[in-house]
């Protein structure tokens, strides 16, 4: 396996606090960055974060990671924690249970070795992840029916993305999200810049119907963002699914069943355009995302996010 080296456009644009490379002859045997100094949090514990993992085999990662732990636990981290970019926005995870699906739209991969590394360097299962697939567009949430009730009367509408303005519309979204995620599992902001860019490169894919807005009295409430998996295309495929990729719902809201409206006007509308399938894509398996795709959709990824402590107080 060829390992190629961090890109300058990515350490830029991450500034890890160090960048480790270890070398076998003239080429890279593995790599990774390391983050102390803007990380996520878990109380009683100082996180250091490892990613832009890559290694050829398991006695150099084993080695690279040894170094990330060290340089970690000389910078006074308690806890080491990986695959993660930097913060939960960028590339995390691995995958460590792929199924027989064949990847989707945005999904990131690695091979199947990996996992492996860190669990011979002492790493062990932080959290969990999972992918779901919806076979059946057909298949209605009848619990979101009595939902669009009570989100009516509290004066809570609904529209599609308008690409005329979506500078403005990804701004919205953009701080919505901070909202909306600030009490999920190792959140950290990402800079504005950052993320426009991001989602800006998304506009050539998205189709209006497929983004879906919440609003009331004029400030968004929340929002269904999915976009065709034109990675089936790339396989000679038919694009017959649509990638849900993110839902948020302001804190304001909460308990009045817009996430399960959401997911399932977004689905309506898929079918509508002649889609067949769903994928919910990249769900923590305790966040309320899991609990209301169970409603439709069968689990066909698994992901793992792990840790190890380092024993520095």
């Amino acid at each position: 396996m060829t390992i190629l080296p961090l890109t300058d456009e990515d350490r830029a644009l991450h500034a890890p606090d160090d960048h480790i490379v270890t070398m076998a002859g003239d080429a890279i045997a593995a790599r990774c960055s390391c983050w102390w100094k803007s990380v996520p949090q878990i109380l009683g514990e100082r996180i250091g974060v490892v990613g832009h993992y890559a290694a050829r085999d398991r006695a150099a990662g084993a080695e690279v990671l040894a170094r990330a732990c060290g340089a970690l636990g000389d910078a006074g981290c308690t806890m080491a924690v990986g695959p993660m970019d930097g913060n939960t926005w960028r590339r995390y995870r691995f995958i460590t249970e792929r199924g027989e699906a064949p990847p989707f739209f945005l999904e990131p991969d690695n091979p199947d070795d990996w996992p492996l590394h860190w669990a011979s360097a002492g790493f062990s299962t932080l959290a969990t992840y999972s992918s779901a697939a919806n076979d059946d567009l057909s298949v209605e949430d009848v619990e979101s029916d009595a939902a669009r009730g009570r989100l009516r009367d509290v004066g809570v509408s609904f529209r599609t993305f308008d690409p005329a303005r979506a500078e403005e519309e990804l701004r919205r979204i953009y701080l919505l999200s901070l909202a909306a995620f600030d009490r999920n599992f190792l959140y950290t902001p990402i800079p504005e810049q950052e993320f426009m860019a991001g989602n800006r490169a998304l506009l050539p894919f998205v189709r209006p119907e497929l983004v879906l807005l919440a609003e009331r009295a004029g400030d968004l409430v929340g929002f269904m963002f999915a976009v065709p998996d034109v990675v089936q295309a790339r396989r000679g495929e038919p694009v017959d699914t649509v990638i849900l990729k993110t839902m948020a719902v302001d804190p304001s809201c909460r308990g009045l069943g817009l996430g399960g409206v959401l997911m399932d006007d977004v689905q309506r509308a898929a079918r509508a355009l002649g889609f067949r399938r769903a994928i919910h894509a990249l769900m923590h398996d305790s966040n309320r995302s899991k609990a209301l795709s169970d409603r439709y959709a069968r689990t066909i990824r698994r992901y793992t996010l792990f840790s190890r402590a380092l024993g520095h107080a």
